[in-house]
């Protein structure tokens, strides 16, 4: 028999996911780093899936799931109440704007987005508003894989396939003030970009809209976008015009991933709903969260229920860890060190920027940050798709040891590389010079491989 470990090819696999790509087997990870059983070590650059935001290994969460699985593991909603879910829907009321304190437990972001869809369209109907039903979202944008969910979502690439089996909705343009040339002011590009969710209500006709769902600092499909502050009150003004619900998607940007709870702190939004996950259970359990208020919810408890639910809704394991999480994000200073450190690695970004002006359009608030890779920093034009850059400068970081996040987003006539910054929220000073020590080197690997220009 041929031992696989020894010619360092991975053994069979029945799994499949994205790909055929194969990656070494993990050991253990602590902090911000991770280890794999060939002994190789690596720099979570991406938290995961902009995940693990209190790091690896964080031996108090650890230790109060270990507390948890000695009482119970499972109590279905219908059957019973749980302390761990009924003291974590307190805390997270508690970090809501705008009476947002009626909280409904899922096990991800997906569902997290499709329970704020669901909710919407059901008080629409009991409350005498069954004409409305449409959700405008942005392009680009990202807010799951479910059909659902994939309907509100502005990413041809993904959307596409399923286009037949799935309720597109409409779209807005995502507010990429930063790469418009033209003589408008930041702030007037905001209210320009808001003005379009107006022209698009008028076009749809008010009485069929019922939402608008939006990421308060973009998210996969346009690498931590972050529109004019003046973005922020003409869209809550617009809706408010039109009775239309607003859909806060803080799925990545929560949980002080941007150095504030919520990415919407920075421009105190208040939204109608607030979607959450990844951050809240931190990566230790899979866990997400729909915070609503009572004017939504009333109405629908009182028609007879919320047509809804998931298996593991406020599993009290699941909360268990998020009750932890958000302890040590307390503990830890966390939150504010996502702040602090954020400034340092955008920064540092920008200056590598400076050398490498492929790199292009710096953008993000505190450990949620991204950029461009362009052929022409000046117009944003696009580097030709058969360069594969950002499938590239994945795997140089991979073989330097570090992950970061990285796609090339497909849009209505137009395509763009990207990628994405997102360590954990406790990582230190040095450990960003080490981040940017590599992240550096694959630049100047990229430049010469794909022939792009390099200053000094």
């Amino acid at each position: 028999m041929i031992d696989k470990t020894a010619t360092n090819e991975p053994a069979p696999s029945n799994l499949f996911y994205l790909t055929r790509l194969r990656r070494p087997l993990i050991d253990r990870a602590e902090g911000i780093y991770m280890y794999t059983q060939d002994g190789r070590r690596f720099i979570d650059g991406s938290s995961g899936a902009m995940v693990v935001n209190v790091g690896h290994g964080n031996r108090n969460v650890i230790d109060a799931m270990k507390r948890q699985l000695d009482r119970t593991t499972f109590a279905y909603r219908l059957h019973f109440e749980n302390e761990p879910a009924e003291e974590l829907a307190r805390r997270v009321a508690a970090k809501m704007p705008n009476g947002l304190d009626r909280i409904f437990f899922v096990s991800g972001g997906s569902e997290a987005v499709e329970s704020a869809l669901k909710l919407a369209r059901q008080w629409a109907v009991v409350t005498g508003q069954d004409k409305r039903w449409k959700i405008i979202g942005r392009f680009p944008s990202y807010h799951g894989g479910t059909m659902g969910s994939l309907g509100v979502t502005g990413d041809l690439a993904l959307t596409e396939t399923f286009a037949p089996q799935i309720q597109i909705m409409p779209t807005v343009p995502a507010p990429t003030a930063y790469r418009d040339r033209d003589n408008l002011s930041m702030e007037e590009r905001g209210l320009r970009y808001a003005d379009m969710l107006e022209e698009k209500i008028r076009e749809e006709g008010p009485e069929s809209v019922l939402a608008f769902i939006m990421e308060p600092v973009g998210g996969a499909a346009t690498a931590a976008l972050v529109a004019p502050d003046s973005y922020f009150p003409r869209i809550r003004e617009i809706c408010d015009r039109y009775g239309i619900l607003l859909i806060h998607d803080e799925v990545m940007s929560g949980i002080g991933r941007t150095g504030r709870f919520l990415g919407g702190d920075h421009w105190d939004c208040k939204p109608d709903i607030i979607t959450l996950s990844k951050g809240i259970g931190s990566g230790y359990a899979p866990l997400g969260a729909m915070a609503a208020s009572q004017r939504l919810v009333g109405p629908v408890l009182d028609s007879g229920g919320f047509q809804h639910g998931y298996t593991y809704a406020g599993n009290p394991l699941s909360c268990a860890a998020g009750l932890a999480v958000l302890d040590e994000l307390e503990r830890l200073g966390a939150v504010e060190n996502a702040a602090a450190m954020g400034d340092v690695l955008k920064s540092e970004v920008e200056r590598l920027a400076g050398r490498f002006p492929f790199i292009a359009g710096v953008r993000g608030k505190g450990l949620l940050l991204g950029a461009d890779m362009v052929a022409d920093p000046e117009t944003f034009a696009p580097l030709p798709k058969a360069k594969a850059a950002n499938q590239r400068l994945l795997n140089l970081a991979y073989d330097r040891g570090l992950i970061i996040y990285s796609r090339r987003v497909r849009g209505d006539g137009f395509e763009l590389d990207n990628f994405m910054l997102a360590p954990p929220l406790i990582i230190t000073r040095e450990q960003i010079d080490e981040l940017v020590g590599i992240l550096e080197d694959c630049f100047e690997v990229l430049a010469r491989e794909l022939d792009l220009p390099v200053n000094g």
